[in-house]
């Protein structure tokens, strides 16, 4: 995705802003951006370092190249395989959960909107990663891809929670049990893709729509989605009453009502 000068370089992650919106784009072409710990380590980091920014509003999460990520870099885990000994499993339990998890868990859990941007496949964990965005947009080149039954492998990166949540139980089922890779006019029809877009500079103008809107209306809807998926309607409807009364108290409350009133374009502050 294209970014403004002030663009900071990592080894395995480009980050940069433009306007309100964090562009956090994974670096490794040479791999279809095949995931290491030190890169999802970056994302984890950044993520988190976004959300203790005021002025960042929204973030978008794409891949250098022809991909936004094609999953484990298997040639950097095979020479961990390859290593064995006795506490491989453990080494392995570690880092599933301290940086594979912990990279879906910042996503979930960041209180502002997160937009996958894909140009590219997605597939593994790339797929698992997207899925945990709370959007997804791409171009006609976008596809996802559950492939871990290809490799001997189960999701493992909560894609046995989202998948069946976008896209129903059968469809869930066909794709994790195939491993089929699904094209961008699919992936939007089953709901995989929210919208398809012909440019970056599209995806872009998107993401800066996203961000224009109230903070603090966007992570309470944010929290309520993510907990009704666990929960009753009945949890539901209180976090819905919770929410709505701390915002009925917020300065953006007001500027919106104001501006609706007044017919101009509002002005939320996050107050």
């Amino acid at each position: 995705m294209s970014t403004d000068p002030s663009q900071a370089p990592t080894s395995e992650l480009i980050v940069s802003t433009h306007g309100a919106v964090r562009i956090l784009a994974m670096n490794r072409p040479q791999t279809k951006n095949g995931l290491t710990l030190e890169l999802l380590q970056a994302i984890v980091d950044e993520v988190k370092a976004a959300g203790t920014d005021e002025s960042i509003r929204a973030v978008v999460l794409t891949g250098k190249g022809e991909a936004f990520s094609s999953g484990l870099d298997f040639k950097a885990a095979m020479s961990m395989v390859q290593a064995g000994g006795a506490d491989y499993a453990a080494q392995t339990e570690n880092r599933l959960r301290n940086y594979f998890h912990a990279a879906i868990r910042a996503l979930t859990s960041l209180p502002k909107p997160v937009i996958a941007f894909l140009d590219g496949v997605a597939a593994g964990f790339g797929c698992d990663l997207a899925l945990a965005c709370d959007l997804r947009i791409g171009t006609k080149r976008a596809r996802f891809g559950e492939i871990f039954i290809k490799r001997g492998l189960m999701p493992d990166g909560g894609g046995t929670y989202t998948l069946p949540r976008l896209v129903g139980l059968g469809r869930a089922f066909d794709l994790m049990l195939t491993g089929d890779i699904v094209e961008a006019e699919e992936s939007q029809r089953i709901g995989l893709l929210s919208r398809i877009v012909e440019s970056e500079a599209e995806a872009l103008a998107f993401a800066e729509r996203i961000a224009a809107g109230p903070p603090l209306v966007m992570a309470e809807i944010k929290q309520a989605i993510y907990a009704g998926l666990s929960s009753g309607f009945d949890a539901a409807l209180e976090n819905e009453v919770r929410g709505q009364l701390k915002l009925l108290q917020s300065q953006d409350f007001i500027e919106g009502v104001s501006a609706f009133l007044m017919k101009r374009t509002p002005l939320f502050t996050g107050k």
